[in-house]
């Protein structure tokens, strides 16, 4: 069995490098951005809509963006007609279909590279979930500090 390094900030860029290449390759060609897919994937996972100020801290949060860069997002997916957002934010018939035809992909590539025992996943998820969180901590002192 081939030796591992230890679980690092450099072992986690690399990782999301790579994933994010992946993700990159299944978005190129579809005319929809990085931002507008994470519109999208969170508006999907919230059922049947989602509530413009709602969706726009969720994201916001996650991906460390500011406000304006996701209701950007929602603003071009709207023009396009792959959301409506004149009331909660949903996507239109078009809009979930671009999408599924994203998301089958990635998660067909998610089951290859996630086929590992579930104890094995379970420490990783806790892993990763505390750094996150620890994470967040200092940067919501640095923003306190600021």
């Amino acid at each position: 069995m081939p030796d591992y390094p230890p679980l690092s900030t450099q072992v986690i860029g690399q990782t999301e490098s790579a994933l994010g290449a992946l993700l990159e390759r299944l978005r190129a060609g579809t005319g929809i951005t990085f931002r507008q897919l994470l519109v999208r994937t969170v508006t999907a996972a919230s059922g049947a809509n989602i509530d413009r100020g709602q969706l726009v801290a969720r994201i916001s949060a996650a991906r460390k963006l500011d406000s304006a860069t996701v209701e950007a997002a929602i603003a071009q997916l709207t023009a396009t007609g792959l959301v409506t957002a004149d009331g909660p934010v949903a996507l239109t018939d078009a809009g979930r279909t671009r999408y599924h035809g994203i998301r089958d992909a990635l998660e067909e590539i998610t089951a290859r590279l996630f086929d590992f025992p579930p104890k094995d996943l379970a420490t990783a998820g806790r892993v990763l979930s505390i750094v996150t969180s620890r994470a967040n901590a200092l940067l919501a002192g640095q923003q306190a500090m600021a």
